[in-house]
């Protein structure tokens, strides 16, 4: 072999490295982008979960007293004597 021809195989083997490596770092930037985004969806999402945890805590709160008040009602004797026999305030 002569001297130019190990010059350009040694040329295309470096320039093959440095295209693999460039490549290589482009896909680790790539991922690291991806990665990025998706921890942010993902907290973003953990505080959605949270606040919806939240409002249905205080939903079933109110489930619960309203099924309280409820139950008072049906069981007071009174209860049923104003809906019948008492006219309404206006009259």
């Amino acid at each position: 072999m002569t001297l130019t021809k190990i010059f350009i195989i040694d040329y295309l083997i470096y320039f093959e490295t440095l295209l693999s490596c460039n490549y290589m770092e482009d896909l680790v930037k790539k991922l690291e982008e991806q990665i990025s985004f998706l921890q942010n969806e993902i907290s973003q999402m953990s505080d959605e979960v949270y606040s919806q945890q939240k409002e249905v805590s205080v939903l079933k709160k109110q489930v619960s007293n309203l099924e309280k008040r409820i139950n008072e009602l049906e069981s007071s004797d009174e209860a049923g004597m104003v809906m019948i026999d008492k006219k309404p305030p206006h009259y």
